[in-house]
């Protein structure tokens, strides 16, 4: 007759585990992948739109800024890496890692800013959301990318705000969060600006 023992666990084994995933990423990759899901509705939403229009875009609309964009584009995929190094150097050289996460901060608002500035002439040259229907799907569609790209802007702000304390320090965890999310802001973009700016 075999006897199967189990091995003694210790009773403090619990406390003492190391967490595999922490709290904040584990969150951070349940909302994106809501946030896929959101973002693929509005791509199919737009191509069943779009395939049903006599002509896209409509005769008479103004059109999209495609270099001017493409060129804004290049500063959202900087910003991306200037991250990437933040988080890299993070344990070893604490104020570079600083100084790369305020330049991607910088770099995305610049991103934000220059998406601005085109929907504001955009409007004053006739396209916008109640012109037609191509203005309709495309403030939705931009416009929901560029309040994600200013929710990843405040969890920049808020890992370099925390940098700077001495009460609520800055963990690893909490900055690949961060990360994590803003890499799938920037990911999201060139399938957006494909579709909309290119097709």
């Amino acid at each position: 007759m075999i006897l199967l023992v189990a091995p003694e666990i210790p009773a403090n084994s619990n406390a003492e585990r190391r967490q595999l995933v922490s709290s904040s990423i584990f969150a951070t990759v349940i909302l994106i992948m809501t946030e896929v899901m959101f973002f693929a509705a509005l791509i199919s939403a737009y191509m069943i739109i779009r395939s049903g229009a006599e002509e896209w875009p409509p005769w008479g609309q103004p059109r999209l800024p495609v270099f001017a964009t493409a060129l804004n584009s290049l500063t959202l995929l900087a910003s991306a890496f200037c991250l990437h190094r933040s988080v890299k150097v993070f344990s070893s050289q604490a104020s570079q890692s600083k100084q790369l996460l305020a330049l991607t901060i910088a770099l995305g608002t610049v991103f934000v800013s220059v998406q601005g500035y085109e929907w504001v002439q955009l409007i004053s040259f006739g396209l916008t959301i109640t012109s037609s229907t191509y203005g309709g799907v495309f403030y939705l569609i931009i416009g929901a990318h560029g309040l994600h790209v200013i929710g990843g802007l405040l969890a920049l702000l808020a890992c370099l705000r925390r940098l700077n304390s001495t009460s609520q320090q800055l963990t690893i965890d909490n900055l690949r969060a961060a990360q994590i999310f803003w890499y799938f802001v920037v990911g999201v973009w060139p399938v957006l600006y494909t579709l909309v700016y290119l097709l």
